[in-house]
């Protein structure tokens, strides 16, 4: 395993990939991972034959300055688990390196409402971050292929445009959500939890499942209502609970109409924010 912390010294072994025809798969992560990084870049090693994962905390997609100083750290950690893995590259560069100074903001394309619904409601501020880093990321990597996962789905909505609406040369993959055995989704944030809410957590999964036959009958609003009942009753503070089309994100007015439904929610468990989310329908699959 090869461990890069400098563009230059990166692009120069994977120029070298390149030339022996290699793919190449590019995970992109904030380290602390788990096992639903570890799924992704599985994934990547399935199709590619030079697999990339960087660990960067990156500022720019934090609006709380605190959450940026109490999200979790751990290279050592990181660095074991991806040997172990099998993994081929990592990238692990600073600030400076992902931004250098001087270097101006380059302008993003129009996200329309994606990054103004759902997240980008309670966290103004957060996508533009995030496609500025995937955006950077991909020009110092220029991968065949990004691996991405479901539960932060709406960033990978925001890259699938960006992706797009720049005609970047790179096939974006979409892996399912990793869940621990009582339905909670993995995610960083959960080593942050208390025993007692660690213990009420599940009830969020429990809820995307709960209410999904409910749509048939029921108007969209009203699920969204019982949902977030429930998501209360059970100590949690729930921010939104939404169901919205799979593409646009924009609310569901018309479910029978709609190819794909999805339900988002975000929750506090304490004073950990999780978010979450379940395809209900997709007719554009077989």
């Amino acid at each position: 395993m090869f461990v890069f912390k400098t563009v230059d010294s990166l692009q120069v072994h994977l120029a070298r990939c390149r030339a022996r025809g290699q793919r190449i798969g590019f995970v992109p992560t904030m380290g602390a991972l788990h096992a639903g990084h570890l799924q992704l870049l599985d994934l990547s090693r399935q199709n590619n034959a030079c697999t990339v994962c960087s660990i960067f905390v990156n500022p720019t997609q934090f609006n709380d300055a605190a959450d940026l100083e109490r999200y979790p750290r751990t290279p050592g950690r990181d660095l074991d688990l991806l040997e172990q893995t099998g993994v081929d590259v990592v990238f692990m560069p600073g600030v400076a390196d992902v931004y250098p100074p001087g270097q101006q903001d380059e302008l993003l394309p129009d996200f329309g409402s994606l990054d103004k619904v759902l997240e980008g409601e309670f966290r103004p501020g957060h996508f533009t971050g995030v496609a500025q880093v995937v955006k950077r990321l991909l020009d110092i990597v220029a991968p065949h292929q990004l691996i991405m996962g479901q539960k932060d789905y709406q960033q990978v909505a925001i890259i699938r445009h960006l992706i797009q609406q720049l005609g970047l040369p790179v096939e974006l993959v979409m892996a399912p959500t990793v869940r621990e055995e009582d339905g909670l989704a993995m995610s960083s944030r959960n080593v942050r939890l208390d025993p007692e809410m660690r213990q009420r957590a599940p009830v969020i999964y429990q809820t995307l499942r709960d209410f999904k036959e409910m749509l048939a009958t029921f108007p969209p609003e009203a699920v969204e209502g019982f949902a977030m009942d429930q998501l209360s009753a059970s100590g949690l503070r729930p921010e939104y609970f939404e169901i919205v089309d799979g593409d646009t994100l924009e609310p569901v007015t018309h479910p029978g109409s709609t190819a794909r439904i999805v339900a988002c929610t975000a929750v506090w468990a304490g004073d950990v924010r999780l978010i979450d989310n379940l395809i209900w329908k997709d007719d554009t699959l077989g």
